[in-house]
């Protein structure tokens, strides 16, 4: 070897000299920070945080005998009659409400999916009638427009065209949960493995017949849990509905709560904590037995008992069950549903559609619009840190021992049960009482405005961010967690470098999410004078004032989509 060889030999397998550099700290993930941080503190500045004062000091006193009502609640039989004939009212809302949400999100979740449409062309040929187009888009956009108005304001719409009869409140429950349904479903069918459709279309199947034999078995577990899901938001804004007049348990909490009947109130809303938790229990058992992991076809046998399955007994059960619920609801309730089709009921239709264009356009009107949009943008904001905040420090109480790591379960078990069943009964409560019930409470020790708004969002989304990050601490590997303690890592290190690193960005996207939400909800405490658009929205329908129902419509859908934007620019970024 000679010495120019060895020189070059020896360069060669020199490490290089440059220094490592150190990642910049101004990247994405600290950029959407920093925008968070001003955001929120722009919020508080809105809410007047810096002026004046924000807190009753006279209203701390029933604020405490609203608190001391909670452990004597009314329990004389006329008023538990009452609560459970309420109840009932409540239940049969979300019931007709859920079975037609659930019957637009099928035709509208298959109409908008995309594999659906290149199902249809398939069995066309290329040369048919859906050829080179994109017709689940446009589908897609006609169920957004629904989507964005809150039902509480399809319940003041509706009531105005067909009075104070329930088919107000159904069609109000039943229209916007339908698009948003739909838009999941068609997520869902989607996001569905295709080669079990691909496999039929390849032994000859037809392919529409290929589609309803292998997307629909496999998502139908997904499909039955949204459903659920949806179900447990419907008891909820039957609530809301309630509180403009369609009865059950909102109207009842409200009466109790301006006739400052505490210890009525809680009867009511134990009743309402209990039929949200009975339903959450039902969704959360059917669920495991329907062992979500595997196609409904699959039946595996576990420990001698089936976990999956359509002859499983809870599922033949449940859908009796809630077919005969959903008959009981439809009669009890008592719709007219002569009223869809009835001339008064076309014509003040044909009247508000034609009041509400042009929409009302005088340079005074829309500046109050604006700053009012603004009020609700700082809402929202508010409401969306207290909850993303609250729900990750509550979340791993929730969890129980799940992040502790191997053996903690055996070891702390007997101290972490206790705390974690009552962080999640604390959740519950906390997404059990609608937000407008939460806000008109805030309002006791807060003076109107934003800050009783955010804190009536903020608390109710808590309860709901909980739930999921604790599901999704519950469900991360605990191998990465057990590998880290077993080189000797304390309990403390493990959490901060195995557990808190891959549940944050989940619980950032939940928090997001949940902040586009919360933004349509805005309408909802505004009706309970807390503020934004939702206060302006409600005199305008008090007034029959169309041309501004429009236009505050309008800038409702631009911020609506401001905060999407936003919301999907910032988990870009955190990817």
């Amino acid at each position: 070897m000679t010495r120019g060889s060895t020189v070059t030999e020896l360069s060669l397998s020199r490490p290089s000299a440059r220094p490592i550099r150190r990642p910049s700290p101004w990247n994405g993930r600290n950029g959407v920070l920093a925008v968070a941080l001003l955001l929120v503190g722009w919020s508080l500045v809105r809410a007047g945080l810096l002026e004046g004062e924000l807190v009753n000091a006279g209203g701390w006193v029933l604020a405490l005998r609203f608190g001391r009502a909670a452990l004597q609640p009314d329990l004389t039989p006329d008023l538990l009659s009452l609560t459970l004939h309420s109840t009932l009212i409540t239940l049969a809302y979300a019931v007709c409400g859920t079975a037609l949400s659930l019957a637009i999100g099928v035709v509208g979740g298959i109409l908008s999916s995309e594999v659906w449409w290149q199902t249809v062309r398939a069995s066309q040929g290329e040369g048919g009638l859906v050829a080179g187009g994109a017709p689940w888009l446009v589908v897609r956009s006609l169920l957004s427009v629904p989507r964005a108005i809150h039902e509480a304001i399809w319940g003041l719409i509706f009531i105005n065209i067909f009075g104070l009869d329930p088919v107000s409140g159904i069609l109000a429950l039943g229209i916007p949960f339908g698009a948003i349904t739909a838009k999941v479903f068609s997520e869902i069918l989607d996001e569905t493995p295709r080669g079990a459709l691909q496999a039929l279309r390849a032994g000859g199947a037809p392919p529409l017949a290929a589609f309803f034999y292998s997307l629909i078995p496999q998502a139908f577990a997904d499909l039955l849990s949204y459903t659920f899901y949806r179900f447990e938001c419907a008891i909820r804004s039957a609530t809301i509905l309630g509180l403009i007049g369609a009865g059950g348990l909102g109207y009842q909490i409200l009466l109790s709560l301006q006739s400052l009947r505490y210890e009525q109130m809680w009867t009511f809303l134990y009743a309402l904590i209990l039929l949200c938790g009975l339903t959450d229990l039902w969704s959360a058992r059917l669920r495991w037995r329907l062992s979500l992991s595997r196609p409904l076809a699959v039946c595996k046998v576990t420990d001698g008992e089936a976990t999956a399955g359509p002859n499983d007994r809870l599922f033949r059960s449940s859908l009796w069950l809630a077919l005969g619920l959903t008959l009981f609801s439809f009669w009890f309730i008592g719709a007219r549903w002569e009223l869809l089709w009835a001339p008064r009921s076309g014509q003040l239709f044909r009247e508000m559609v034609a009041t509400m264009f042009p929409p009302r356009l005088e340079l005074a009107f829309w500046r109050e619009l604006t700053v009012s949009a603004v009020d609700t943008l700082a809402m929202s904001i508010l409401a969306s840190a207290v909850a993303g905040v609250g729900g990750m420090l509550l979340a791993f109480p929730a969890a129980g021992a799940a992040w502790l790591g191997g053996g903690a379960e055996d070891a702390v078990g007997w101290m972490v049960r206790p705390v974690a069943w009552f962080t999640r009964g604390l959740l519950l409560l906390t997404r059990s009482i609608a937000e407008p019930i939460w806000a008109l409470l805030a309002m006791f020790v807060l003076f109107p405005g934003l800050l009783p708004g955010a804190v009536g969002l903020g608390l109710y989304n808590l309860g709901i961010l909980g739930r999921l990050n604790a599901e999704v601490v519950e469900n991360l590997d605990e191998r990465p967690t057990r590998a880290i303690q077993a080189q000797g890592a304390s309990r403390l290190q493990a959490f901060l470098y195995a557990v808190w690193p891959r549940a944050l960005p989940r619980f950032v996207g939940y928090a997001l999410y949940r902040w586009e939400v919360c933004i349509r909800a805005t309408v909802v405490v505004g009706l309970v004078g807390a503020g934004g658009l939702g206060r302006l929205l409600q005199e305008q329908l008090v007034r029959f004032d169309y041309h501004s129902v429009s236009a505050t419509l309008l800038v409702f859908f631009l911020l609506t989509g401001l905060v999407d934007l936003g919301s999907a620019w910032a988990r870009r970024l955190l990817r």
